[in-house]
């Protein structure tokens, strides 16, 4: 019987799929979308997200950027209209505002910004007031202030204090979850109120552990997915953090395909890179799909079915529009409209995606 249960579990822990191919999805990606003020730009394009109006936040590593030349504060959210029109500036001078991470918008329009410099979580009404703070940052004032190190085995977890989170998500009921994050290398809950409630996971590379939590999804069956990056894999949970499943993206770059910084991996490099989840986004409705943004090379966004299945790869690695460089975070307001926020790049695309009666097969 212990034999049996052992091979069941080894089976749910296995990868899904070993997918080698994908068809490239025709895609179109909007000029000059964004309309920033005269004279203003955007730095590192961390985070992006949408309302139910058609608003695009933007969390950018921008213009708030002051301090000494190794440590600057650099964190602004901002809010675009349908169209691309800039509206405002959300939380200016913010005291929670250190290293823009990622941004997103709950089922009320709420939005919370997550910043990795500060290890705090803010969420603000539709108006732009704080209304609830997660974890606290390191005071200014202690002698003892600084960045954080990264002993191996990392320090124990502290019930309700974040080491450099990285997303966030929210289940029906509005639980809310908190990958956390390059430290901390778990998943924290907190029940609607903002309670604590617990949390699961440390580092390491088997079932419910994790190296870099950097993004998280909920789907509408309450299904919490886990972009574990630096294992290269994607896991599922139940709300409880019980492990389900896992599965990767395998399929190699377009041979030829530069890095835009450093190096361009090959080998066992290349094989640790390859459809490492750096962002992920879950499309709304009845039938859900998901888009996987990698990380800075190979690049690539994949839109993926929910069991894991790569359905289809957009774009390749570059500096062109319909090319990426570090997909931070993907906004997927439905099935044909994805945008794409870029560390390395700068810049968000607005990627408007063709039926896919039009795709042509591609064989990698």
């Amino acid at each position: 019987m212990k034999t049996c249960l052992f091979a069941l579990f080894m089976l749910l822990a296995a990868p899904a799929f070993a997918q080698q191919s994908a068809p490239d999805l025709p895609f179109d990606s909007v000029p000059d979308f964004l309309k920033l003020p005269s004279g203003m730009n955007f730095g590192e394009v961390s985070g992006v997200a949408v309302n139910s109006r058609g608003h695009v936040f933007v969390f950018t590593r921008s213009n708030s950027a002051g301090g000494p030349a190794y440590a600057p504060s650099a964190s602004q959210l901002l809010e675009f209209g349908p169209k691309g029109e800039f509206l405002r500036e959300v939380g200016k001078g913010l005291y929670g505002w250190s290293f823009a991470h990622t941004v997103r918008v709950d089922k009320e329009d709420n939005i919370w910004a997550v910043d990795k410099g500060s290890d705090m979580i803010i969420k603000f009404n539709q108006a732009g007031r704080v209304m609830m703070v997660f974890g606290r940052r390191k005071e200014s004032a202690d002698e003892d202030t600084k960045p954080w190190e990264h002993p191996d085995p990392p320090l124990p977890h502290v019930d309700g204090l974040f080491r450099q989170p990285t997303d966030v998500a929210w289940d029906a009921e509005g639980n809310i979850y908190i990958t956390d994050g390059y430290i901390n290398s778990r998943v924290a809950k907190y029940d609607k109120n903002g309670d604590w409630v617990k949390s699961w996971g440390d580092k390491g590379t088997g079932p419910g552990q994790f190296r870099t939590p950097h993004a998280i999804a909920v789907d509408r069956n309450n299904n919490i997915y886990v972009g574990d990056r630096a294992n290269r894999r994607i896991q599922v949970f139940d709300t409880e953090g019980k492990f389900l499943r896992m599965f990767t993206i395998d399929i190699p770059p377009v041979p030829g395909t530069r890095a835009v910084n450093g190096n361009t991996p090959t080998g066992q490099a290349l094989a640790a890179v390859i459809g490492a989840p750096n962002s992920i986004c879950i499309t709304p409705g009845p039938n859900q799909v998901m888009f996987v943004g990698e990380s800075t090379f190979p690049g690539r966004i994949f839109k993926v079915s929910l069991d894991g299945k790569v359905l289809g790869v957009i774009g390749r690695s570059g500096r062109q529009l319909k090319q990426f460089s570090g997909a931070h975070q993907l906004a997927c307001p439905s099935e044909t409209e994805v945008y794409a926020a870029e560390t390395s790049n700068w810049r968000v695309q607005k990627l408007i995606l063709r039926p896919q009666t039009q795709i042509s097969s591609v064989t990698r």
